[in-house]
């Protein structure tokens, strides 16, 4: 097994056994859920980012404390900034811009940008050789070992995950769900 293949394996791993199931059924209402106000989201469209008819909240510079999150933000900070961008800058996939990206106003079709920008991520992942894994990457603005990004998005799918995980689990459990 190559370096990359093992890579691309770690977060297939995770992505198989712990995040794509935990994500099964999410529903519109659970996308957008906002456990506390005042929390960032995906929302119809007004001067926020974005292109579509909706588009993500963010400031510059991030407020402190950064607000909470509902699984709506998370899914598309995972499919653009995450995963979305490097995409481009390192394997050809399309340019992706938080400004003029086309956020998801359903549950379903967020899952869907997910499912297509990881599937081209773990691919360009698994067609790295051990000489593009030593290097920094020759595109995009990051300098540092392209092993080192790999990693970092692992480390940040595996994050953010927990995160939309949990806000799963404290949505059920507002409805007196009992977890076993």
């Amino acid at each position: 097994m190559t370096r990359s293949e093992r890579l691309a394996d770690q977060l297939d791993w995770y992505w198989d056994k712990n995040l794509r199931p935990r994500l099964h059924g999410l529903t519109d209402e659970e996308y957008f859920w906002e456990p506390v106000p005042g929390c960032w989201s995906i929302r119809p469209r007004d001067t926020s980012a974005g292109s579509g008819q909706w588009t993500m909240d963010f400031a510059s510079p991030d407020p402190v404390p950064a607000p909470v999150t509902t699984i709506a933000w998370r899914l598309a900070h995972i499919i653009v900034s995450c995963l979305g961008y490097r995409v481009g800058w390192y394997f050809g996939g399309p340019d992706v811009d938080s400004g003029t990206f086309a956020y998801a106003g359903t549950a379903d079709e967020a899952l869907k940008q997910l499912d297509e920008t990881y599937g081209r991520w773990n691919a360009g992942v698994r067609e790295l050789s051990d000489a593009d894994l030593e290097n920094p990457p020759t595109v995009g603005p990051e300098r540092f070992p392209m092993e080192n990004r790999v990693l970092h998005v692992n480390r940040e799918l595996i994050h953010h995950g927990a995160e939309i995980s949990l806000l799963r689990d404290l949505y059920r459990g507002q409805a007196g769900a009992v977890f076993r």
